[in-house]
């Protein structure tokens, strides 16, 4: 990078993460035609071209594409350097932005939070709860320093890493006759109600092919991104869900709701840890993650102990089947 200050290299990171002078310039406090000027000098340095423009916008070349991914790579690297000299102090502090679905607050929110805010009680915390299109949105706005959500295709200016692999379980009223805790085939489950999340959901995709593909027959659907209403629906009435086991964990021998889980196949959900991609996580972050991880580590172990491993799909049925 001789010849170039990290402040073009920022303004070169912004243009291609904006697609805009403009929204780049308002990114980085700065105006216009200093970004402009910025992304100029570094391509005369370069002596190649980063940027076509055009009255549609601004996108990478080839070479623009290639050298911002190297630029991110550089300025986390910088970032990552500077927490780990702030780890040598001995309080932790400052603000932390968390977007979180719903999938990760109902069971493993809390108990995180009950081990990490007496360890970390300068930590200012915020936590948003939503949506994967929303929190995707605000991630890339700044506005949170990371979300978990569904694994998704990528975006650019935005770096992902797996945090969990979780089965999917049907969720029934205990009126529909499914035993407790037995895998089911949902395509003898008969003709199922079911409540999906919207099109702007990730899992929403997911779970149409795998209803499609198995031959699974929906006789209605009700599109619903309310978690909460979502849970008392299926309580009271003959409408299902397909929901991460994470989520589901609290009504194991519960008796308002029942879950089984998808066999033969098993459907499953990933979900990833999105931050930006130019930015490091702040120690108080990377710290919240390790005790979040934790915990839902420790709910994969009460599902691998609620299971059992030698079931069949069938005895799921024999309830429903006998009441039919």
């Amino acid at each position: 990078m001789a010849g170039v200050a990290l402040r073009q290299i920022r303004a070169v990171i912004a243009v291609c993460e904006e697609g805009s002078f403009t929204r780049a310039a308002a990114r980085e406090n700065a105006t216009q035609s200093g970004i402009s000027q910025h992304v100029a000098a570094v391509e005369r340095a370069l002596g190649v071209r980063l940027f076509d423009r055009s009255a549609a916008g601004v996108t990478p070349t080839p070479a623009g594409l290639r050298y911002y991914k190297r630029c991110v790579d550089a300025v986390g690297q910088i970032e990552s350097a500077s927490e780990e000299v702030r780890e040598f102090a001995t309080l932790v502090t400052g603000d932390l932005r968390i977007g979180l679905m719903p999938t990760m607050t109902r069971a493993a929110l809390a108990p995180t939070l009950e081990r990490f805010t007496p360890q970390y009680p300068d930590v200012r915390l915020h936590i948003v709860e939503g949506y994967s299109g929303l929190l995707t949105d605000m991630v890339l706005a700044d506005e949170l320093d990371f979300a978990v959500v569904p694994t998704f295709e990528g975006r650019v200016g935005l770096k992902s890493r797996l945090i969990l692999r979780d089965r999917e379980m049907l969720l029934s009223s205990p009126k529909l006759g499914f035993e407790p805790l037995q895998p089911v085939r949902l395509k003898d489950c008969g003709s199922l109600k079911i409540i999906v999340p919207s099109r702007s959901n990730v899992r929403r995709r997911n779970i149409e092919i795998y209803l499609q593909t198995h031959g699974v027959e929906v006789a209605e659907m009700i599109e619903m991104d309310a978690m909460i209403g979502t849970l008392e629906f299926v309580a009271r009435s003959d409408w299902v869900a397909i929901l991460s086991g994470l989520i589901c964990v609290n009504d194991i021998g519960g008796g308002e709701r029942v879950i089984n889980p998808i066999s033969d196949p098993p459907l499953f959900a990933e979900f990833v840890v999105i931050t930006q991609a130019r930015r490091t996580l702040s120690t108080q972050a990377r710290l919240f993650l390790e005790t979040f991880e934790a915990e839902i580590a420790r709910i994969q172990e009460v599902w691998a102990r609620a299971i059992p491993s030698n079931t069949i799909p069938e005895r799921a049925l024999r309830a429903r089947a006998r009441r039919n």
